[in-house]
């Protein structure tokens, strides 16, 4: 079994636990002159255009988990992100997203990815759902080892 379907897998099976309309895992690559994230893997997506997303360090809501190496709790897109500011937030304009969570995937110290589980309605992400998804990162995903201090 390839590292691509161990993440699909994981991914699809959280979804599942979770009751997520939408999740997703964004990972970071290196560029030329800083890194980038792009959403690799989802699940409960309503098209393929996630894969099309490429956002740098503190833009969208992958680049500021990544950036800061802290969780985004949105309950109501409505309430948290201005209508005229949408096309900063892709993500949630391509999957019609209302309620979200997004964690920092952390590996070897340093952040890796970000998870993403949404909802298409207002305030079904809750603080207790919120708490699961952190729980999840912390224990990893596929390669990630989601440790944020490097074991010696």
């Amino acid at each position: 079994m390839g590292l691509h379907a161990d993440y699909q897998t994981e991914l699809n099976a959280m979804r599942q636990a979770f009751g997520y309309d939408f999740l997703a895992l964004a990972l970071v690559e290196p560029a030329e002159q800083q890194y980038v994230i792009r959403w690799k893997y989802a699940t409960g997506n309503l098209n393929e255009r996630f894969r099309r997303i490429v956002l740098k360090s503190g833009k969208g809501i992958a680049g500021m988990v990544f950036k800061t190496g802290k969780s985004v709790f949105i309950p109501s897109v409505r309430d948290y992100v201005a209508a005229s500011s949408l096309f900063n937030y892709p993500i949630v304009q391509s999957e019609k997203l209302e309620s979200l969570g997004a964690v920092p995937i952390w590996n070897d110290a340093r952040v890796s990815g970000v998870l993403l589980g949404g909802f298409r309605e207002e305030h079904l992400m809750t603080p207790d759902l919120m708490f699961a998804l952190e729980q999840a990162a912390r224990h990893g995903i596929g390669e990630l080892d989601g440790k944020e201090v490097a074991s010696h």
